[in-house]
């Protein structure tokens, strides 16, 4: 899966989260940018996220994540761990 397919499959969760198909997200993308994308709305994104990909981000992950990008990266590297096994 590439990153574009991932980023995709983000900003549709997303828009179905906050009920805003106007969200458009890119790799540079930070929850402040994000109308209404709150402390609450980006919880219930991640676990849509994991959810949706079925992996497991650790809460450090989750904290860390400094924008869109980050998110993308750490999926790529779970799916790329996991179809390796």
């Amino acid at each position: 899966m590439t990153d574009q397919e991932i980023l995709n499959r983000l900003t549709r969760i997303l828009r179905d989260l906050l009920a805003d198909d106007s969200i458009v997200l890119t790799m540079e993308t930070e929850r402040d940018d994000v109308a209404n994308w709150d402390s609450f709305a980006y919880i219930s994104f991640i676990v849509a996220v994991e959810s949706e990909f079925d992996v497991k981000f650790g809460v450090a992950d989750v904290e860390s994540f400094q924008n869109v990008g980050a998110i993308v990266q750490r999926i790529s590297t779970l799916l790329a761990t996991r179809s390796s096994r």
